[in-house]
């Protein structure tokens, strides 16, 4: 299993797909599910509903498919690229990086660049970096140039970068947050075996606002749900344990509260439920109590009167990174519990 998750892990997380474009990967998930489901579509907003037919009890699996990016903007007189971001970025992350711009004749390669520091004053090198310092620079002279080669206001752009092995069975790479959830429904999928009906839904447009989750779940209208996503560990430098105590490499997630309960307060037989099909399988797991980030199940649980919650979710390091860190062996556990769990019911 092992081998089968990293070939598809890698090429998930090499395909590009930010939040409002993620038909490319709605296609390569499409390639992957369709010999092992009844029913395959995408709704209106782009989610990717997938249904394995059982009885009365349904049960909503959600992933979103959208990685953090960004989006042109303005394009100058000599060439260079403002442009807004599509998710969370912390700047200092995302400058001096490659990016891809995806224009409409084909893909543009391009440096963010900014003001060097070795052009700024003490006092300047000290300051927060701000979005509207940094631009995009694709060897364009002109705002022609930069047309003739397909690109214009409202190209997305994501983060040229490929995964990589470290050892100890552990990964680094892009938009892990979150096809690590999209990877781990589509391998429950394929070994699935449960009496009930599942509705694994590869959502749109989490990174902005939980978009595609709240139009999904609404359609459905699910007996319970279970969002897979990642979590942040607190098991490397700057992070106390006491913020964050889980650790990679130690197993899947079980969130009970995440953003300190103003996101979600997971429904306490869902938790019990999960905790308790990993015990009696022998599935390493983890608890969290978490201070920050939602997941789709934040918006699931508000919809039609509400709908029974969880996150389960798999700990990577760096996320919001194009250095996203995560651990083969979680992914694998956090399936193995999927499967498992559905097999009953909270």
């Amino acid at each position: 299993m092992i081998i089968v998750v990293l070939e598809l892990l890698k090429r998930l997380s090499d395909a590009h797909g930010v939040s409002g474009y993620e038909q490319n990967i709605v296609e390569m998930i499409k390639g992957e599910i369709a010999p092992y489901v009844d029913e395959l579509s995408t709704d209106s907003m782009g989610n990717l509903i997938a249904v394995k037919r059982g009885g009365d009890f349904k049960v909503m699996l959600a992933a979103h498919m959208d990685e953090i990016g960004c989006m042109v903007q303005y394009i100058d007189d000599k060439g260079f690229i403002r442009f807004i971001t599509l998710g969370g970025w912390f700047m200092p992350a995302l400058y001096a990086q490659r990016v891809i711009l995806h224009g409409k004749k084909g893909q543009i390669i391009g440096v963010l660049g900014g003001k060097p520091p070795h052009m700024m004053k003490d006092e300047d090198r000290k300051k927060e970096l701000k979005q509207e310092e940094l631009f995009i620079d694709i060897g364009a002279s002109s705002a022609e140039d930069v047309a003739n080669l397909g690109i214009e206001i409202g190209t997305p752009i994501t983060i040229d970068r490929e995964l990589k092995e470290l050892a100890g069975g552990r990964l680094t790479g892009k938009a892990f947050d979150n096809r690590v959830g999209c990877a781990m429904l589509i391998e429950t999928l394929k070994k699935l075996d449960s009496p009930h009906t599942i509705y694994a839904v590869f959502t749109v447009q989490e990174e902005v606002g939980l978009k595609g989750a709240k139009t999904s779940a609404y359609a459905i209208n699910p007996d319970c749900a279970i969002a897979t996503d990642v979590t942040i560990p607190g098991d490397h430098p700057g992070i106390d344990k006491k913020d964050a105590s889980i650790e990679m490499g130690k197993g899947p997630v079980i969130i009970i509260v995440s953003a300190s309960g103003r996101g979600l307060i997971s429904d306490p037989k869902m938790v019990a439920w999960l905790r308790s099909t990993a015990e009696d399988a022998g599935i390493p797991h983890q608890i969290e109590v978490g201070t920050g980030g939602n997941t789709d199940a934040t918006i699931i649980h508000l919809e039609q009167g509400g709908i029974p919650s969880i996150p389960l979710s798999i700990p990577a390091r760096y996320i919001h990174s194009p250095v996203e860190v995560v651990d083969l062996n979680d992914i694998k556990e956090g399936i193995r519990l999927l499967c498992e769990a559905l097999k009953t019911r909270p």
